[in-house]
């Protein structure tokens, strides 16, 4: 019997077809921040990937104080605003998600900065900037707020802003949890706002637009392009910013998507094309990584994690051949594994 590929349920690929541009890991601009801040002493040598991004959230968090209404001193750079909170000035959203960006990306988190708002005239928040983060290990974005230090899950699962929304538009978030800090607490309310429930935090997000361009660290001239998800509520609303439609109606600045899965794309994630011939199998990997340093490859059941190049023939010496693949960026992080079967 000839060789063969096994079906494999794999965690799903797709391409980033919405976005521009991620931040370059291999800036100085990156180790700079890291060391300037000692942000390595965060971790207390926590290795779970999503208790490591909580813990830097939380850092973030007790940094800055919040202030809404400014002035605002420096130059708005992340280090300008750490240093200026050290000295006891506060920042809005936007400066905490500048700074949340910057600080997950140097530690190889795939960080995205978006804006949500409800949509709505004389609301409490009217408009909001947080950050999406991939997460490996759930193989999804989730979104996470280092202004209030929170986010939302469902079933234990972080969520999407997008996921977020939709939980709103549904049963106004009832079947969601709104979570506080690394410690994932449980909460209905925020004390600190005025006791804003976990109905109106959702509420935030039924109007979400994502940076187009994502390197906002490394390329200060921020760009105003804005990504939205045009489905039917998009279509039978009015996006309302300031009392009146949205700024960006109109113009070249928003880029409206119709394909949810190109909003939530899918970083660090392979692709593969297998070919088999005799006893010899061609692998074609693809994968949509930023910063991506290299492929690796471990054959199971006791094999060695390796180097491989996107190509590779693999020759046959037993009736079953397993493997697994993963990608690692320039900050060591790997991605979702991916594996292979060939088989007589």
């Amino acid at each position: 019997m000839p060789l063969h590929e096994v079906k494999v349920n794999n965690p799903e690929f797709i391409p980033d077809t919405a976005f521009v541009s991620f931040e370059d890991l291999s800036s100085p601009k990156f180790q700079a921040l890291k060391e300037k801040y000692q942000l390595d002493s965060i971790f207390h040598g926590e290795k779970d990937e999503l208790k490591r991004i909580l813990l830097l959230r939380n850092w973030i968090n007790k940094q800055i104080k919040i202030d809404n209404v400014g002035p605002y001193p420096g130059d708005g750079s992340p280090e300008s605003i750490l240093d200026e909170a050290s000295k006891g000035h506060g920042f809005h959203c936007g400066h905490y998600m500048a700074v949340q960006n910057a600080v997950m990306n140097a530690y190889g988190y795939v960080t995205r900065c978006l804006g949500a708002g409800e949509g709505a005239p004389n609301e409490l928040e009217v408009h909001h900037g947080i950050n999406e983060i991939w997460l490996n290990t759930y193989h999804k974005w989730f979104m996470s707020d280092a202004k209030y230090n929170y986010h939302f899950e469902k079933n234990d699962t972080p969520l999407s802003a997008l996921e977020i929304r939709e939980e709103y538009l549904k049963n106004k978030a009832a079947d969601i949890t709104l979570v506080k800090g690394p410690d994932r607490v449980p909460t209905e309310f925020y004390p600190e706002l005025n006791n804003r429930t976990k109905e109106l935090f959702a509420r935030i997000y039924t109007w979400i637009s994502w940076n187009k361009y994502n390197n906002k660290y490394i390329n200060s001239n921020d760009s105003s392009d804005l990504v939205m998800y045009q489905d039917d509520y998009f279509k039978s609303h009015i996006w309302i910013r300031d009392g009146k439609p949205h700024w960006a109606y109109n113009t070249r600045y928003l880029h409206l998507v119709p394909d949810r899965k190109a909003i939530e794309w899918t970083p660090n994630t392979i692709a593969s094309k297998v070919s088999v011939e005799g006893s010899k199998a061609r692998i074609e990997l693809n994968s949509n990584t930023p910063n991506l340093k290299t492929y690796q490859m471990k054959e199971l059941p006791d094999g060695d994690w390796k180097d491989v190049s996107n190509s590779l023939e693999i020759e046959s010496k037993k009736d079953k051949n397993e493997m697994i693949f993963r990608t690692v960026n320039l900050a060591g992080v790997t991605g979702p594994e991916h594996k292979i079967i060939i088989e007589r």
